[in-house]
């Protein structure tokens, strides 16, 4: 049980360091162009789905912990 614990701490400090890298200077400046997708502004989208997939992430890492 502990086990368990320590290992779904892990998988979310690992996502926690992934947003980080997600939302960070280098990676952001790759979206702030001109670009539109679907009308809307390149980076505006990137924002939005990084952080949808990282709210799914974290929601299946607790999941799997409960099963």
């Amino acid at each position: 049980m502990n086990h368990r614990r320590l290992i779904t701490g892990q998988r979310l400090a690992a996502l926690f360091l992934i947003g980080c890298l997600l939302f960070n200077y280098p990676i952001l400046s790759l979206f702030s162009r001109d670009a539109r997708l679907w009308g809307v502004p390149a980076l505006y989208v990137y924002i939005f789905i990084s952080w949808a997939a990282l709210i799914g992430l974290m929601a299946m890492v607790i999941e799997l912990r409960r099963k």
